[in-house]
């Protein structure tokens, strides 16, 4: 007796412990099936039945699936009783407690069911056509009805149905599939895209239900009745009323006080949109719609009968014979009233259709337009799309949108799980919240992913953290940065088509300002092709404008994965557009271009970071670039300068940024210039050295400038410091810490123009007396001016205004000890005529009471 004890203890263990650990993949599958016609007493009919029907039903009590008690007794003495083949009161618990973390995953187990009932159907029919059968038996589809009253929920399919010996094996058994089955036996077949093979999907209508009916029909067994209340056993029964759905299986659930929400209409909708949109069966579910009719009043028309025959008692001697036309077409229309009819209709859910399982050739933009819109619930069509299958270690199909304009909330959400993405596993939906799926920084993207086999949990809602998860990741960032790459590259060519139509028509002025005609034979050529490039230029604007809005909307986004992907960051620099010295008002330049028209000798790409472009271009950093030709970036967004630290060169050319010291050109120019500064060097030492004893720990040092031309002086900092721009983004940080970024700022380092008239000059006074005052005065007034055209705070503001409101006295020649005046007071006169003005007005408002 031991030994037989020992047994079925260990294959209990062995059960739960292949449950637990989600060994395979799916649910058990119940083969949810639909009451076949509308007569058959098991479900709401779709015409809304007919009087006697509504006559019958009243006449016998039935209970919440449909059974009377006559038959319930009949059920009884016929059904065999069995105990599930588990340790099913723990196992149970598991599943209804802990293996599902929300109650409406139920609706999509059940449906997944039944849409697998239904590929089995159908995919024996096509060597047996006879097993459709005819009439609405042959129509694959499933039916979802709640009744509020009774407190039920149905779900019925025309599915293969399941025998006898079927409930026993796939219900009667925890963890036993009957898709796993039918998978192992069809296998060498053919490639059957079924969903469930945990054998546990089925329990999760538990999470909602205290007893659960099954009412199913094969077509090798009779109809067959499966009742359980999640207890440790379970009846099943033939039914005796015979075959009533015809083929399929319907499940009818008692639902729990605390689940009542899913009675309602509205509920079950957008559940069945959110999980199975997308399955391939049509999906009906029983609506009451409430409309108003116009019915005959005969109350009406008794009263006014009445009403007529005393009038004609009263008016019996009185000569009717003239009776009015439209009193009389009045009395002889009808009397009406509108009452309210409520009727049961059956509406079609998952209208939308899974367009990525078909070839990307055999689909439209309208349907990729309208998908979009249904996915994301946006009312613009997607920017650009792109749809791909996936092959290798693991195979999925996906679609990936970028929308033509960034939602409100992308950075306020870049720290929370991503709804991007809606994850599938044979249509039928997962998950959409994901940390790992796609890199936060193309959190933008919208799309789906939609895998035949993926390592999923038990309950089938999360992805196991495995390698094949960064394999997904990988894929679809790399199809993310190509639909990205495509249309840049569009927009790249555009703008050299431009840039050559502008050089050539310039070319043709000119030669037509020097007399020049051309052929007429290129004249006839160029007509020719005049049609061809008006065609181009449509293209290449429409490139040039998607690009912009692109990157007017994202922009910000690419510049965080310039950031974060050290592995993309070379296919993310190309993506980044700047403004710069040789770009017009609304235009932009890539990195790529820039290089490409780089002057001859220049060896590094410049780039100046600040607030906006008006201030960068009057800036003095600026002056020995403009003067060589060079182009300069203009980075005014606060995450530039961010970014570029990360990227120390571009196609082996180093960025450099304008506001720091050591600024380098590479050029032979810039040996020639090195002498001069040298010779500068020595004739201002003496000048040098008393500034910086002057400003003492303010700066760190004075050297003289590479890079003005027309300004006297600039302030820049330390090659690895902070800029004055960073420095202001560091401190307009809502919660920033001084401490945190104090390390980083830079010692600030004074760059002098030895060429200006106003370091001459100020040069000569220091020769003159080092010690004068106003000598410091305006050294003083010059340093505080070149920090503020840097960008960078003064630091001592009372002094700066004392020196400002010293020189303004000074140029309007008033003495800086002259006193105030003060206030005048009034004058006695003027009291007294005031007082009399008074006096005259209170006079004649006291004549005009005297007049009234």
């Amino acid at each position: 007796m031991g030994d037989i004890k020992v047994v079925p203890i260990l294959s209990a263990t062995l059960i739960c412990f292949i449950i637990l650990q989600g060994a395979f993949l799916s649910g058990v599958h119940v083969d949810a099936a639909e009451q076949a016609s509308a007569d058959n007493g098991l479900g709401t009919n779709k015409g809304g039945g007919t009087a006697s029907d509504t006559l019958d039903k009243e006449a016998v009590k039935m209970s919440y699936d449909g059974f009377s008690e006559e038959e319930k007794k009949i059920m009884e003495g016929t059904s065999s009783k069995q105990e599930f083949q588990a340790e099913v009161g723990r196992l149970m618990d598991i599943i209804i407690n802990s293996l599902y973390s929300k109650k409406e995953i139920f609706l999509r187990e059940l449906i997944s069911n039944a849409s697998d009932a239904l590929d089995k159907i159908r995919f024996m029919s096509l060597t047996d056509p006879k097993v459709l059968g005819e009439g609405d038996q042959a129509k694959l589809e499933i039916h979802i009805e709640a009744d509020k009253d009774a407190g039920t929920i149905s779900i019925s399919d025309t599915g293969i149905g399941m025998t006898k010996d079927d409930l026993m094996n796939n219900l009667g058994t925890i963890a036993k599939s009957g898709t796993s089955s039918f998978l192992e036996k069809m296998a060498k077949e053919g490639d059957m895209n079924l969903i469930g093979q945990f054998g546990v999907g089925f329990y999760s209508i538990y999470l909602v239900a205290d007893s659960v009916t099954v009412i199913t029909k094969n077509n090798d067994d009779d109809q067959q009745v499966w009742v359980s209340q999640a207890d440790a056993s379970f009846t099943i029964s033939k039914d005796p009323r015979g075959n009533t759905i015809g083929r399929g299986t319907k499940i009818t659930m008692k639902v729990k006080e605390d689940a009542t929400e899913y009675l309602e209409e509205d509920q079950l909708r957008t559940l069945i949109k959110r999980y199975s949109e997308f399955i391939n069966f049509p999906i009906y579910l029983q609506t009451t719609k409430t409309e108003e009719i116009e019915v005959p009043d005969e109350d009406a028309e008794a009263a006014e009968e009445k009403e007529e025959e005393e009038k004609k008692e009263d008016d019996d001697e009185v000569d009717v014979s003239d009776v009015d036309e439209e009193e009389e077409e009045k009395e002889d229309k009808p009397k009406t009233k509108k009452i309210k009819k409520t009727s049961k209709e059956w509406e079609l859910v998952n209208q939308n259709k899974a367009i990525w399982v078909r070839p990307a050739s055999e689909v439209t933009d309208e349907e990729y337009n309208n998908f979009f819109k249904s996915l994301t619930k946006e009312f613009d069509d997607p920017l650009e799309k792109i749809h791909f299958t996936a092959e290798g270690e693991i195979q999925f199909r996906s679609i990936l949108f970028i929308p033509k304009k960034a939602p409100s909330d992308l950075f306020d959400k870049l720290q929370t799980k991503q709804n991007n993405l809606r994850l599938y596993v044979r249509r039928v939906f997962i998950s959409d919240e994901f940390d790992d799926l796609m890199p936060r920084y193309l959190s933008f993207i919208r799309g789906v992913v939609d895998s035949e086999d993926l390592p999923l949990n038990v309950s089938r809602e999360m992805l196991q953290q495995s390698r094949v998860l960064k394999v997904i990741k990988k894929k679809l960032v790399s199809k993310a940065l190509d639909m990205m790459k495509k249309m840049a590259e569009a927009e790249e060519r555009a703008v050299e088509e431009e840039e050559e139509a502008e050089e050539e028509e310039e070319a043709a002025e000119k030669a037509e300002a020097e007399g020049k005609e051309a052929a007429e034979e290129e004249e006839e050529e160029e007509e020719e092709e005049e049609e061809e490039e008006e065609e181009d230029d449509e293209d290449g604007e429409a490139a040039i404008k998607k690009f912009k809005d692109f990157s007017d909307a994202f922009g910000k986004t690419i510049k965080l994965g310039i950031i974060e992907d050290t592995k993309n960051r070379k296919k993310l620099a190309k993506l980044l557009r700047f403004e710069s010295t040789h770009t017009k008002d609304g235009e932009t330049v890539s990195l790529s271009r820039y290089v490409k028209r780089m002057k001859e000798g220049q060896k590094h790409i410049y780039y100046i970071a600040g607030e906006n472009k008006k201030d960068l271009e009057s800036s003095p950093f600026l002056e020995k670039l403009k003067k060589r030709g060079y182009e300069v970036l203009y980075m005014t967004d606060p995450i530039d300068e961010y970014a570029v630290q990360h990227m120390d060169e571009f196609e082996d050319h180093k960025l450099m940024n304008a506001t720091k010291e050591d600024l380098k050109f590479g050029d032979k120019e810039e040996k020639r210039e090195k002498k001069r500064r040298d010779k500068a060097k020595e004739a201002l030492k003496d000048f040098t050295d008393w500034y910086k004893k002057m400003l003492g720990d303010k700066v760190e040092k004075i050297i003289i400038s590479n890079r003005l031309t027309t300004s006297p002086m600039a302030v820049v900092t330390g090659t690895y410091g902070y800029t004055a721009n960073m420095e202001r983004l560091m401190k307009a940080q809502a919660l920033n810490d001084p401490s945190r970024y104090s390390f980083m700022a830079s010692k600030k380092t004074i760059e002098i123009n030895p060429y200006h008239p106003v370091i001459t000059e100020l040069n000569k006074k220091c020769q003159e007396n080092p010690e004068d005052d106003e000598t410091k005065e305006l050294a003083n007034l010059l340093y505080d001016s070149a920090l503020i055209q840097a960008g960078f705070d003064i630091d001592d503001q009372t002094a700066f205004n004392a020196r400002m409101m010293k020189l303004l006295s000074n140029g309007l020649g008033v003495d800086e000890n002259a006193k105030f005046e003060d206030e005048p007071e009034d004058e006695p006169e003027e009291e007294e005529e005031a007082k009399g003005d008074e006096d005259g007005e209170e006079e004649e408002e006291d004549s005009k009471k005297e007049e009234l």
